[in-house]
């Protein structure tokens, strides 16, 4: 027994980093899950590790900034399992280390259309799946917008309409017993992982910001939070924002 039996998700960005772990602990709670990502290769990746586990998955292939995509992908899961209970989205294209006044079209608009439109077409899509029978749905934002970091500005206010939308849904949606959370991580994804070889000073410098004194792991620190946010034992939490990110906003 898991604490998912019998349900269905998406999870976008799942072919690594925290939609990975993600994924992998949703499984884990015998949920069917659908990886989606932009990379075919990764995305069958994870599903396979789904399933060598014990788990059932799909791999569908989408850049979620197209909306004929989205709903491809939103149509495929729904078949492959004949139900959509939870949704999480994590995909994101990071575009950032740009000055404000540097920033072109071309990149607010690369940032907007991964992110915030990504997320809005997934969740608009699997909203007349959950009407009927309730749902969870899980956004990723960040601390770059919820503090404004320097020189990530496209990013931060990408992240931070995600929030913002998340608030709106979740006050539209609870009507239909549908939840709608965020959470702003901070974790050792293969871009911070970049991040730490490229600039260690300032990588060891943002470790000074946490408590805890570590980025957290996407599968046993990121995702077991949202595991609890699309299970029962979160079901009066809904329209919020909650910080995983080892402390680093108390101090800030």
């Amino acid at each position: 027994m898991g604490r998912l039996d019998g349900k269905a998700a998406i999870v976008t960005g799942a072919g690594q980093g925290i939609g990975r772990g993600i994924a992998l602990i949703m499984a884990r709670e015998n949920a069917h899950v659908a990886v989606v990502d932009v990379n075919p290769d990764t995305a069958a990746s994870t599903a396979k590790e789904i399933e060598v586990r014990g788990g059932r998955a799909v791999a569908i292939r989408c850049d979620v900034g197209i909306r004929a995509q989205a709903d491809a992908a939103i149509a495929a899961t729904a078949k492959a399992f004949g139900r959509l209970d939870i949704l999480v989205n994590d995909a994101q294209r990071i575009i950032g280390e740009i000055n404000l006044e540097d920033m072109t079209d071309e990149v607010v608009q690369q940032s907007f259309q991964s992110g915030f439109m990504g997320t809005f077409y997934f969740m608009q899509g699997c909203f007349p799946y959950m009407r009927a029978n309730g749902g969870k749905i899980v956004n990723v934002g960040s601390a770059a917008g919820t503090e404004g970091m320097a020189r990530w500005g496209a990013y931060s206010a990408t992240k931070e309409a995600i929030r913002a939308i998340t608030r709106v849904a979740a006050k539209e949606w609870g009507k239909y017993n549908i939840n709608v959370n965020a959470i702003c991580p901070a974790s050792m994804t293969p871009a911070i992982e970049s991040w730490m070889k490229v600039d260690p000073d300032t990588f060891k410098a943002s470790l000074a910001r946490m408590p805890l004194g570590r980025y957290g792991d996407p599968e046993n620190d990121i995702a077991p939070v949202v595991l609890a946010l699309v299970s029962s034992d979160f079901n009066y939490v809904t329209g919020q924002t909650i910080m995983v990110d080892g402390g680093a906003a108390v101090l800030r």
